[in-house]
This record gives C-alpha cells, sequence and structure tokens, in this order.
C-alpha cells in the first residue's frame, strides 16, 4: 500500500460528531468527549498555551443578550419601574 492516494480512498468513517455544547463538529462519539469545549465536563476547556483560541471564545464574541445592556444599567444604578424626572430648562 502507498500512503497517499489509495489510502485516502479508505477514509469514510467518521471520529467525531457535532458537540451540542459548543456546535462544533468536535464531540468524539466513542469517547463521548468534545475535544473543543470538553463536554460533558462542567467547566468549558481552554488553556493558556491557546491565547488566540481564548480570544475566539470570550465574552464579546457572540450576541451577548444580558450583557449589552449592563453598562447602561450600572450607570443608572439598577433603576427599575420608575419614570425619569422632569429636567427643566436653565
Amino acid at each position: 500500500m502507498t500512503k497517499g492516494t489509495t489510502s485516502f480512498g479508505k477514509r469514510h468513517n467518521k471520529s467525531h460528531t457535532l458537540c451540542r455544547r459548543c456546535g462544533k463538529s468536535s464531540f468524539h462519539i466513542q469517547k463521548k468527549r468534545c475535544s473543543s469545549c470538553g463536554y460533558p465536563a462542567a467547566k468549558s476547556r481552554s488553556f493558556n498555551w491557546g491565547e488566540k483560541a481564548k480570544r475566539r471564545k470570550t465574552t464579546g464574541t457572540g450576541r451577548m443578550r444580558h450583557m449589552k445592556t449592563m453598562t447602561r444599567r450600572f450607570k443608572n444604578g439598577f433603576r427599575e419601574g420608575t419614570q425619569a424626572k422632569k429636567q427643566t430648562a436653565n
């Protein structure tokens, strides 16, 4: 057998499938472990030697449905259910 074209023709089994946590095709079927996020581990997989990988997954790379309103709410002291006071022109 050669190590090139003929060998590549035999590759038709999938070892990884879609991960339900990160959505990548990194969930190893036999090991039952995601190579990208570490699912089913409680903590998400990340290492200090993978600085660029951390940058891709960190806060601010997604929709931030909750966090994007936090700065404005913090500035106003997290007030809720009140009406703004009328400002008089001086």
